[in-house]
């Protein structure tokens, strides 16, 4: 289905998702919002999807809230953002909970919640000219989008707040060093590093892989030997899937596996 703020488009198994407000730097409405939680519970529904994309139009990946709407309804600031949030947040869990891998192709600048946004993902692949930045401070907000939640684990506790206190931006290579970005390419390398990755990722047994992000999610809360009893049950079910069958039988025969998913 068409939408307003999303452009969504499906090559085989691969889906991508691309934010589509580029004259705002991709930055959230509530109608984006709307649009992007619809449109990754689609994907996630959509068994012929296995793996997804998820990018911006034109030269941000995502920049945050609309802060000229915000600004146009300042007397009623604390509603809309909430607005907004309530629309963020879901579409953040989606992500996270979607039984298949969700690659962020960040191809410009990632602000405020867009930094939160990218690094749920499970691979993060930067153009050369993507910057990374937590704007809250600069505008007297606390962070939002689940960045409490996901930097602090990435970064550690004094890297994160020195992001959370400066609102300073870091660039793509320095995001490799700081472990929230998986690769960095040239920038018109982007998408097909990203769709080739995808592609591959596709082709893959993704139950297995969505229950690798399952055990993932859960890790932060239990305790190791919960975990380890966890990864027991998870890999029992994996065994009885038509995928373990083809790739155990790929693997003694020396041929490569031919997975689909089931």
């Amino acid at each position: 289905m068409p939408y307003e703020t999303i452009l969504f488009s499906q090559d085989g198994a691969v889906a991508t998702v691309a934010l589509n407000r580029p004259e705002a730097l991709n930055s959230i409405n509530l109608k984006l919002g709307e649009d992007l939680l619809e449109c990754l519970e689609r994907c996630a529904e959509d068994d012929a999807i296995r793996a997804v994309i998820l990018t911006g139009k034109g030269r941000a990946f995502f920049a945050g809230a609309d802060l000229r709407q915000v600004q146009a309804n300042l007397n009623d600031a604390p509603h809309l953002l909430k607005q907004i949030i309530q629309r963020l947040h879901p579409a953040i869990s989606a992500i996270r909970r979607m039984p298949k891998p969700v690659i962020c192709a960040v191809n410009g600048v990632a602000a405020g919640a867009g930094f939160p946004l990218a690094i749920c993902c499970d691979i993060v692949i930067a153009a050369e000219s993507a910057r990374f930045n937590m704007a809250y401070v600069n505008i007297g907000l606390n962070p939002d989008g689940g960045s409490t939640f996901f930097l602090p684990r990435v970064l550690g506790l004094q890297r994160a707040s020195w992001l959370f206190f400066t609102g300073e931006f870091v660039d793509a290579r320095r995001g490799v060093e700081l472990g929230f970005v998986n690769q960095v390419v040239p920038d018109d390398k982007l998408m097909d590093t990203a769709t080739a990755l995808a592609r591959r990722l596709a082709a893959g047994p993704t139950m297995a892989m969505g229950r690798a992000k399952a055990l993932i999610n859960q890790s932060f809360s239990e305790s190791m030997e919960t975990q380890m009893e966890c990864e027991n049950r998870a890999i029992a079910q994996s065994a009885a899937t038509e995928d373990f069958r083809e790739g155990i039988t790929a693997f003694l025969g020396k041929r490569p596996p031919q997975f689909r998913g089931r």
